[in-house]
This record gives C-alpha cells, structure tokens and sequence, in this order.
C-alpha cells in the first residue's frame, strides 16, 4: 500500500484516495466509529476523504456530516435540524485564512478601529465555540489561520497596524490562549502546516477559484494529516512506546567494533552533533511520557558502554526494557511488549537498518517502523508522524516511565516469594478509591480513550461527559490510585454505574494493564457496592461487550462473584449481583487510610 506516514507524497495520496479507501475497508480490521461534523469555510469534501482514509488506517472508521459550503457558522450559531440528529462526537471548525479576507484592516484605519474588527472576529469565534460545545458537549478542534500569499506592506506587514500577517497572528495567539483555558478545544496548527510545505506552494489561486479550496490538492493530505493527528490521541490511537535501535541510531559507528571512543556522539563534528541532537529530542519525549526501550543486535555490554558515553544524552536509567543481545529484533520487541503488559501496536521502532525495519514491519502487525536512512531527518521523520501527539499532558503521564521502571522492580521482588498473598502484603499498597476530585477530571478522560485492554465496555468520554457523570447525580463515579512501597502507580482505574431505581448499570470499568494481579480489581469492586448499598441499591448490572483487544475481561464479573444473565451470538454479555449478602474481596490493599480486611 501506498505510504500513509512522512514523508509522505501528497499528489499520489491524493490520485489514489479512492483505491486507499478502498483497501484499507476492505483490510479485515477492527474498527472504533467516531461521528464528525465538518464545518466548513471553504469545500470540504476532499479534506474528508482524505481523513477518512488516515482514520481507518489508525483504527477509526469515521462518518460525516458537512456543513453546506461558507456555513459554519450559520450551523454553529442557528443550528440545522440534520446536524441536530447527527450528534457529533467530534466538531471540526475548518476555516483559513480565506475566511479573513472580508474583516482585513484597511491602510490607514486606526488602531482603535482595527481593535474593533479584531474583536468583531474573534468574537464571533468564540460565540460559535461556546454555543456548540454548550449544545454538543463534545470535542471542538478549530484550524488557526495560515499567513497571506503577500504582503501588501512588505515586510511591514508584521507590524503595522494594518497589516494582513499582523492581524492572523494576533488571532492565532487569541485562539491559543482560548484553547489554553478550555476543556476539550484543540488548535489544528494550520499555520505550521503551512509553513512547513512551503506557502507558495501551499496557497494555489486557481484551486481557489475553481473549486474553493483552501490550499493546493497536493497539500490537502499534508493539512488532513495534521488534523487526524488530533483526533487519533483523542481516542487512544497514538503511540505510547519508542524502542530504539543504537549503532547508527544514537550514536554514529558500532560500539562492538569501534569502541566506546570510537562512535560518534558530541560536538567533535557534524555527525556527533546530529547524534545528540537526536538523543536530546528523545530525551525531552521521555519527559513528556512516552516510554524508552532499546531493540539493539550488540552485546549487552557495550550497549551499556555505549549509553554511558560521556558525550551522550541518554542513560541506561532512561530506558525501561534494554534488549541487546543477538535475537532478531521483531521477537525482542514482542517479549519487551509482553514484559510492559503492552500491546505491540503502542511502540514505534527506530532504526537505521532497513533490512531490520522490513523484518519488523513485516512480523508485527500494528507497530509503527518509520524510514530512518538519514541522522539529519531522524527528528523531523518522527516529529512529523505525530506518534506521541499530546492533546492532554497529565501528572500520570510525566511520571509514566517511572511507574514501569517500579513495575519491573515489582516483578523481581515476586520472584523471591513462594506465596503470592504473601508477596501482595509485601507490596504495603494502599489505594485511594473515591468520587472524580477536578484535578483529575483530564486523567480520567484519558484512561477511557486509552484503555483498552482491562475495559469491559470500552466506551469512551470527553471530559464533559465525565464531569457531568461526576456530579449530576444520576452515577456512581470512583476513580482508584494504587501506591506501593516501589512507588506511585498514579490513577489506574475507573468505574461509572448509571443509578436506576435500586439497580446499578456498569456503564464502564476499566483498569491499567500496569496493575494487574494487584487486586485493586477487587478493592474497586468493594467501594462499588459500599456506594451503592449506601444509596438503597439491591442489584449491580454489568456489561461485557468483547473487542479485539479485552479478550482477557471476558469471565471477570463471574471472578467478581456475578451470575452470567444472557449471551447474544457476538459474546455481549450481562451479569448482576445482589448486594445484600456480599463479602469484603480485597484483603492486601489499605484503602482511603483505612485498614485491611
């Protein structure tokens, strides 16, 4: 298939939509179904398709509504009956800086009469903003402006107070200051975009004229690439893992034949300063969450040597799983994947080799192998694919290394024990299980549209369904923290039950994979039914709706205790238990600074 990562050729993508589409539909998939409304300021048709295809390929099969051409904000503002029985799960606000043209300040107008059209058209934004995500309570994602095709005032332009480039800057910087003080609102950086391809070649009058688009038709994948970025971390399908190759990927050289002095990492010259570089990049990921692993043909200690080099960024702490040794590089990065209770379509591989990349490529489905021939373009190459696009950066998230680097040390200390309650009780856990507090409204979020292994409905929330969840009075809402004598597993559970009469319906349950056989499962479970007995409920309903990927929560409710009430022909099934008699299951895990039980 036709690549559909960078670098990428936006006019064969673009000739061979309809072939893509059809290849990657008919590619056997799984597939999650996200509703997105499309309103446009220009034709959108195209930009869709396009989307459409990077969607499916991330495991999103999106379906679309668009507005009528120029009436977005008519949509947004007036509303329209069949946007209505749409229902979004997703708005995306796609103007440019076409749209400005009727708002431009004129030569020699005032800056209070600039100021006036200024907030004439930031204001109408923000009124749009406001009503739909008032009317919707979904995410809104809003294009910010490229720059002009000229400058009317040269390079006065920036400055002046009537200039077209001075003017979309400062509504660019207004929608980030907006989008930095609200919930679920993301800015599509169309102006980077831009720049980036290249604006002579980005703005193509012609098209413009001729069909009402934006950008050049070579350009619309670049811009629809961008915008799927966004919405691929909003439901999980961005990547958590970067494992690394090292000779020629770290360092220049090979550390086995030249030696620790002889590879190339530093400011000695060009090749050792495009080496750090590169490490630096990597090294402020990690401080972001992504998680660092090594895949490396090499003995095991001249990787250390090598990682150890003076001159270098990275360090063997740096890295939760180091494989080097002389195994082939796909069955390394499947058992580091089943050592991080991961799935292998959450890592990206880096190397040098292109023989190794097709190997790997070829033997795991799912994991992301971009082409990495030239040092120079290693950043740009994986800055560019938006692997780790971060739409939410949490406390959880930064400490995200940390924890799996605990989880390994829990995994050798287990081997010292011949009794597992034993070695739990060792652990000294002590969990923190109540309502959704503010603070962690944006983890809770995150772990709904990422977890999708321990998840028994695999529902997903924005951040405004969970809050209302959280306080409308018609939920059971807990959130679990697990901490432990190794350190703090952050937020790792989370469970919503709809209330209705004297039943409770488990709308979600869900675990991070990092805790299991911890029994929190059970002291989340204990907390659901102190709640709801708490509030006259005789009977917990649960649900279990199989994926491709929860396979492993398939008997859990029957573990819990639940009796199984139907199966249909695709596995769904459903479980109640009776409140009234129910015995106390988590025995090793203080909860709230209570006692065991």
């Amino acid at each position: 298939m036709i690549s559909l990562t960078y670098p990428f050729d936006g006019k064969e993508l673009f000739e061979n939509k309809r072939s893509l589409r059809r290849e990657l539909v008919n590619d056997g998939s799984k597939r999650i179904t996200k509703r997105i409304a499309v309103l446009g300021g220009s034709t959108t048709n195209d930009f869709c398709k396009m989307m459409e295809i990077f969607l499916l390929d991330a495991g999103i099969a999106p379906v679309f509504y668009q507005s009528e051409y120029g009436q977005y904000a008519e949509d947004a503002m007036f509303g329209n009956p069949e946007l209505d029985e749409f229902a979004p799960d997703l708005i995306y606000i796609h103007t440019s800086f076409r749209n400005l043209v009727k708002y431009l300040p004129q030569r020699g107008e005032s800056s209070e009469v600039v100021d006036s059209r200024f907030n004439e058209v930031f204001g109408q934004y923000e009124a749009m903003w406001k009503r739909l995500k008032e009317k919707f309570r979904c995410p809104i994602i809003q294009n910010n402006f490229e720059f002009p095709g000229y400058r009317l005032l040269g390079n006065r332009d920036a400055w002046d107070v009537s200039g077209a480039t001075r003017f979309a800057n400062r509504l660019n910087m207004a929608f980030a200051e907006y989008a930095m003080g609200e919930d679920s609102f993301y800015i599509n950086d169309i102006q980077y975009v831009s720049a980036c391809y290249g604006l002579d070649k980005w703005l193509d009058d012609s098209v413009w004229y001729l069909y009402k688009y934006p950008c050049a038709l070579e350009a619309i994948p670049h811009w629809a690439f961008n915008t799927v970025r966004i919405i691929k971390s909003l439901y999980g399908k961005n990547k958590k893992v970067l494992a690394l190759d090292l000779d020629n990927t770290l360092w220049g050289g090979v550390v086995g034949d030249d030696g620790v002095d002889g590879i190339e990492i530093g400011s000695e010259n060009a090749t050792a300063e495009c080496f750090k570089a590169f490490q630096n990049y990597v090294k402020e990921q990690k401080k972001l969450g992504v998680m660092l692993t090594v895949a490396s043909k090499n003995d095991l200690q001249n990787a250390l040597d090598g990682l150890n080099h003076p001159d270098g960024v990275l360090r063997p702490d740096d890295f939760i799983v180091i494989k080097a040794d002389w195994e082939n590089k796909d069955r390394n990065l499947m058992q580091t994947a089943a050592e991080m209770n991961l799935g292998i379509d959450s890592f990206v591989f880096a190397d040098d080799n292109p023989t190794e990349r097709a190997l790997v490529k070829s033997s795991i489905a799912g994991i992301a192998v971009p082409d990495m021939d030239t040092p120079a373009e290693y950043i740009r190459t994986l800055d560019r694919n938006g692997y780790f696009e971060a739409t939410v950066i949490s406390e959880d998230d930064i400490k995200r290394n940390e924890m799996y680097k605990a989880n390994a040390e829990r995994a050798k200390a287990e081997l010292t024990f011949g009794d597992y309650t034993e070695y739990l009780l060792s652990l000294d856990m002590k969990g923190e299980i109540l309502p959704f507090p503010e603070v962690y409204m944006s983890r809770i979020t995150q772990l709904t549209n990422k977890s999708n292994q321990f998840n028994l409905t695999t529902r997903r929330y924005t951040e405004d369904e969970i809050r209302a969840a959280a306080s409308d009075g018609k939920h059971i809402a807990l959130y679990g923290k697990l901490v432990d004598r190794f350190g703090d597993n952050g937020v790792v559970s989370v469970v919503i039950g709809r209330k209705e009469a004297e039943e409770l319906h488990m709308e979600l349950w869900l675990m991070s994979c990092r805790v299991l056989k911890k029994d929190m499962e059970f002291a989340m479970l204990d907390e659901v039914v102190a709640k709801a007995k708490e509030q006259g409920i005789c009977r917990i309903v649960g649900y279990y709706y199989p994926t491709a990927k929860n396979n492993m929560v398939r008997e859990l409710y029957g573990k819990f205790g639940f009796t199984k009430v139907s199966e249909d022909q695709e596995g769904n099934t459903v479980w109640e238990l009776l409140t009234e008699n129910y015995q106390v299951q988590n025995h090793v895990i203080r909860i709230n600074g209570g006692d065991l039980k």
